[in-house]
């Protein structure tokens, strides 16, 4: 998704860029907002507009470590999604093909269970956030269920709105609940 040359150079998102798709049941626009540590302002502008988050987890081994550790960029992007007032969270775990061994469920459910336990703290409630393991490169769980996880048998979310439940991240997407804009009201502007 990176557009910049110094993006594609170091290999990281550097500004904030949107991405604009339909499902069958929403027009999304994707912001991809940068993860790296240096560019937390550009993910903040990015994640004040969101009304779901999509966090991606890196599920490569040090990867998800690394993110997770103290200082980690899950951790923080997490708490900052949260603090911003996006309220729906949906867990991408990334680079299932590159888990040892590939597509291990063992290294999901490490994940899921490290994550779930972070994103208590910071005040989501796990039950309402979808665990789908992914792999970008090949598109394992992204919009069709994949054949190379036959141990998934999907995420399941339990809210106040109605319960949802699916394999795959589009239909991950198709399960948030907008949030209420109340278009009959004045405008109001935060200075």
């Amino acid at each position: 998704l990176d557009k910049l040359k110094a993006e594609r150079e170091r290999g990281i998102t550097i500004d904030i860029a949107l991405w604009k798709f339909e499902t069958e049941k929403y027009y999304v626009t994707i912001i991809d907002a940068p993860g790296h540590r240096d560019f937390i302002k550009n993910m903040i502008t990015g994640t004040s507009q969101a009304d779901c988050a999509v966090l991606i987890v890196a599920s490569g081994t040090g990867e998800f470590e690394a993110g997770i550790s103290k200082n980690g960029q899950t951790r923080e992007h997490a708490l900052l999604a949260y603090t911003l007032g996006v309220k729906q969270l949906i867990i991408a775990c990334n680079k299932m093909d590159s888990t040892e061994p590939p597509y291990s469920e063992a290294r999901f459910n490490e994940i899921v269970k490290e994550v779930s336990g972070y994103v208590k703290k910071v005040g989501y409630n796990p039950k309402t956030v979808a665990f789908v393991p992914i792999s970008g490169w090949h598109g394992d769980n992204m919009l069709e269920p994949s054949t190379n996880m036959p141990w998934y048998k999907g995420w399941a979310i339990e809210r106040k709105e109605g319960n949802a439940s699916g394999k795959t991240l589009r239909e991950a997407l198709d399960a948030i609940v907008p949030p209420q804009r109340p278009t009959d009201k004045p405008l109001r502007l935060a200075l």
